[in-house]
């Protein structure tokens, strides 16, 4: 006898993980005896915004890349669109932390865009023409078209930050997941990459990410993810964005007159 999968809202319990951009169930990371991420459940909506917010040590950025497969973990599982992230790689994009890339490495600024079509180049990487022209395309979009031919090592840091931004692009993916993409850059920068995000949202995609300045949650969210190990709490900004939900993150580390402010914020 056959059981029919349970029914949630009118849909099959697959059929609902098919349209989460990312489900992760238990997730657990440890770097030595202690845990980074502990038993983390975590689902992203599909066309929403989402920054993951915690304390520095809280895991967040760990939590992102064990959901990749960058790193193992010991326990859980990550799907995307209700499939195993192996068969659905094509639909991510990411942006790494800025301090982890080898920025001496000598490429152009084109060359790195570029790396965001290798699914579409194959083995033999030839770049055609219209190759060309979206890589262009996507630097326009992050406002570095008249740096195509600079070595990607001779740049600001905020300008290596759109760089790495442009590249995503070029993957026109589906999930768009990015490591702290705002730490260190100019507030230009960081101005040109809240706008081209919030493009993506309006074009239907996802993002999701790691997120430290909590003064501009409300301004630049939908949806927030709360972690300091385990999972505290996420939902819309405008009812976890909460004094109770923060101080319980935090550890009572932030001012009530601040949490006040960021309440008020988040309306």
């Amino acid at each position: 006898m056959v059981m029919a999968l349970a029914s949630v809202d009118g849909k099959t319990a697959s059929e609902d993980l098919a349209s989460k951009p990312l489900t992760v169930r238990g997730l657990t990371v440890s770097y030595g005896e202690k845990p980074a991420v502990f038993s983390v459940d975590m689902t992203l909506t599909q066309g929403r915004m989402t920054a993951i917010v915690g304390p520095n040590g809280a895991g967040k950025s760990t939590l992102l890349k064990a959901a990749l497969g960058i790193i193992s973990p010991l326990a859980g599982k990550a799907l995307v669109y209700g499939q195993p992230l192996k068969t659905q790689r094509h639909r991510i994009a990411y942006v790494p932390q800025r301090a982890s890339v080898d920025w001496d490495f000598p490429t152009r600024v084109i060359d790195v865009v570029l790396m965001g079509l290798q699914r579409e180049l194959g083995l033999l990487g030839r770049v055609r023409a219209r190759h060309q022209a979206r890589a262009m395309e996507c630097l326009d979009r992050v406002g570095m078209r008249d740096f195509a031919e600079r070595q990607i090592g001779q740049l600001s840091g905020g300008q290596q930050q759109r760089v790495f931004l442009a590249r995503a692009l070029a993957q026109s993916a589906d999930l768009y997941m990015l490591d702290e993409p705002f730490a260190g850059v100019d507030a230009a920068t960081e101005r040109a990459i809240i706008s081209v995000l919030k493009s993506l949202r309006a074009e239907g995609k996802t993002v999701v990410a790691v997120h430290h300045d909590l003064a501009t949650v409300a301004e630049y969210f939908d949806d927030i993810f709360l972690i300091n190990t385990r999972k505290v709490a996420e939902g819309p900004v405008e009812s976890t964005f909460t004094a109770e939900n923060l101080n319980q993150t935090y550890g009572g580390r932030l001012a009530m007159a601040q949490i006040d402010q960021l309440e008020l914020a988040a309306g």
